[in-house]
């Protein structure tokens, strides 16, 4: 779980922290969609059962209605209440951020010291991913953001660095370089918030055991979609010995975290 230069121990629980926030913000849709799901059918059940002891008239033409506007309301003010919770706990972080000297947009303005070897494999799978579908803009996000580029050494579908690797350890050095240069000819990274961290989980995270196995689940899940794309469901069969000895220990490592098959599907 290699770090490269790290901020002060303040500064970093408070990037973990916001990236927790956000993180948590992710279900909040979910939850207020079966919240609102929920009351809707017990509305409609109450609404229904009140007929043979009270009638239909007070409910009026508004009968249908009830159960849907109910839902809505619900659901609704929840997710509401969730998202004005979120502005205000990021807000105290992102103050406090600020009060250091830092962007709370923009994590990697001074390195890439607060992010994991785990999650910067992670994001430059995804990178790799979203630039074989042609994803422009994405793309840029993460060059500027993170100092990707496609002619670095890092390769995916099989992968070939793994976090606490001297491999990686290079790759971190030319990415840190990249963004320095950016900042020499006065180049910020853009700025990200919680739309984009929802997208791609693009702000640090601390990387406690059940963190650190769900990023390794969700870069070599990223790979082995590859795999199966670039290679059909036996990609063992298909290359040479040295890719092979890479793409087994990539689905087996996969197949250890996720209790599936290791064969792509």
């Amino acid at each position: 779980m290699h770090q490269g230069r790290t901020p002060d121990d303040d500064a970093l629980a408070l990037w973990y922290e916001l990236g927790h926030l956000y993180a948590s913000a992710g279900g909040g849709g979910q939850r207020a969609t079966k919240l609102g799901f929920t009351v809707v059918c017990v509305a409609g059940a109450l609404v229904l059962l009140s007929a043979p002891l009270f009638g239909t008239t007070w409910a009026g033409p508004f009968a249908p209605v009830i159960p849907a506007a109910a839902g809505l309301l619900s659901g609704g003010g929840m997710y509401l209440r969730e998202r004005s919770r979120l502005r205000r706990r990021s807000g105290v972080v992102r103050r406090r951020l600020a009060t250091r000297g830092l962007d709370a947009e923009r994590p990697t303005r001074d390195g890439l010291g607060v992010y994991y070897d785990a999650q910067l494999i992670l994001l430059r799978s995804e990178y790799e991913y979203l630039r074989l579908r042609g994803a422009g803009k994405t793309i840029h996000l993460f060059e500027r953001s993170f100092g990707f580029t496609p002619e670095d050494s890092f390769e995916t579908a099989p992968l070939n660095v793994a976090p606490d690797t001297e491999e990686m350890r290079l790759l971190r050095e030319r990415w840190e370089r990249l963004l320095a240069g950016r900042r020499q000819r006065g180049m910020e990274p853009p700025a990200m918030g919680l739309r984009e961290d929802l997208a791609y989980r693009v702000f640090p995270r601390e990387m406690t055991v059940p963190a650190e196995l769900a990023t390794r689940r969700a870069y070599l899940a990223i790979s082995r979609d590859l795999l199966r794309k670039r290679y059909g469901r036996e990609p063992r069969s298909k290359v040479g010995p040295v890719l092979r000895r890479r793409v087994e220990r990539d689905l087996d490592e996969y197949a250890a975290l996720t209790k599936r098959p290791a064969r792509p599907s």
